[in-house]
């Protein structure tokens, strides 16, 4: 059965599009073969009643709101705590956080070319899709699909003139957005780019459409034999997922996750720890364990970003070491490799643990070169969410202005 648009004129709009590219054809074609159906009105959600419509229609309009009828069918939506439910579908308390920022990891400052961001030394970061398999409410890049944003750049000309000319850079992470929404052949053409430079040794997706839509990968052989071909012996392309609750690995997404790997992919997963998601350590351990199963190893624990909208989400940090460590007790040695960390402006901090006076942190990676490795310590502080918290008046934390931060004896 063929996707049912709103209107003949809508749906001829998206097979224009799917020829330029910024509209892929995939979508039409893995809509008729499983019924599949993206939805960005929640009056399409018959799940919900007329009240429920009416208030989150009112967050949607702050908020954007998408979400496709695969995903929505992993909720049991008899239960009011069912956390893909609150991974996906709007909640009126997104808007009593309106006053954060919506860019809490200050991104702008390190874009460096339309599409590009130049994140650490070693590593950039190209921004090519605005368009996602669903919206997380949780998104720390939301802004970028609010109307007038325009920091994704579907041509990355000047992006990869930048990373030509930087030689220093040896990785690029490909996201957005998610990058696997784009078609083939746009995905294709910007590995041949990618592989063209003779300093790029890894190449990243980063993608959360394993679990938004497998169908993409199980409908599209074409696909996986462009990620194979370009997955060399001694440059490999890694995916990284982005699965937040063991629920959300499905038998479908399992059938795609073989997929990937016995093409010659490498997988690994990150996610935020999010109140009333995984914030439990049984939950999380379950999530590890099943990774770790299926050939996804856990990668990165993160702190909830203060994004905008996202308040609802934020567990203060010294909970989280207490959940994270917790779930570790209950996994194998290969998941316990993780690191749990917080993409702050100043730099990736890694979160190693608390005493009765103090927590302890580490740069894992720095926008300040001679900071990555750095130790530190900060007075405890149970409900503290984010190092800004540390900050007087608001400030944005660094090791330079924070007045208490004390630093340790080295670096490693």
């Amino acid at each position: 059965m063929a996707i049912k648009y709103p209107s003949e004129k809508l749906a001829d709009q998206r097979i224009k599009a799917s020829k330029h590219g910024y509209m892929p054809d995939w979508q039409l074609q893995v809509g008729r073969k499983r019924n599949l159906r993206y939805i960005t009105d929640v009056k399409q959600i018959p799940q919900l009643n007329d009240e429920e419509h009416e208030r989150l229609e009112q967050v949607s309009a702050v908020f954007r709101f998408r979400t496709n009828s695969y995903y929505l069918s992993l909720i049991d939506w008899d239960d009011p705590d069912d956390p893909i439910r609150k991974i996906v579908i709007p909640d009126p308390v997104e808007l009593e956080d309106i006053d954060s920022e919506l860019d809490a990891s200050h991104e702008a400052t390190i874009t460096v070319a339309p599409g590009c961001e130049h994140k650490y030394e070693a590593t950039a970061l190209i921004l090519i899709s605005k368009i996602c398999g669903g919206l997380c409410r949780f998104c720390f890049r939301k802004r970028i699909f609010m109307r007038h944003n325009e920091e994704i750049s579907p041509n990355i000309d000047q992006a990869v003139e930048y990373i030509q000319n930087h030689k220093e850079i040896n990785n690029v992470l490909l996201t957005g957005g998610d990058v696997f929404m784009l078609s083939t052949g746009k995905i294709k053409r910007v590995l041949q780019r990618m592989r063209n430079i003779p300093h790029i040794r890894s190449i990243r997706f980063g993608t959360k459409l394993l679990a938004f839509t497998p169908y993409r990968f199980l409908d599209d052989p074409e696909l996986l034999d462009v990620l194979e071909e370009n997955s060399h012996m001694n440059a490999r392309i890694y995916i990284t997922t982005h699965f937040n609750h063991i629920n959300e690995i499905s038998n479908v997404t399992l059938k795609a996750i073989n997929m990937l790997l016995r093409r010659g992919l490498l997988l690994i997963n990150q996610t935020p720890i999010l109140a009333g998601v995984n914030d439990d350590p049984d939950t999380l351990s379950d999530l590890f364990n099943r990774l770790q199963e299926v050939g996804v190893p856990p990668y990165y624990i993160f702190q909830c970003r203060p994004t905008r909208g996202n308040a609802h989400f934020k567990v203060p940090v010294k909970r989280c070491i207490d959940v994270f460590e917790r779930a570790k007790r209950k996994v194998s040695g290969i998941a316990k490799r993780l690191r749990y960390v917080g993409s702050h402006a100043s730099g990736k901090i890694e979160i190693l643990g608390y005493d009765d006076s103090f927590m302890y942190f580490r740069y894992h990676e720095s926008k300040v070169l001679d900071y990555t490795g750095q130790f530190f310590k900060l007075p405890r502080k149970d409900d503290a969410t984010w190092w800004d918290d540390w900050m007087p008046n608001g400030e944005s934390f660094t090791l330079d202005t924070c007045p208490d931060v004390e630093l340790g004896s080295g670096t490693m």
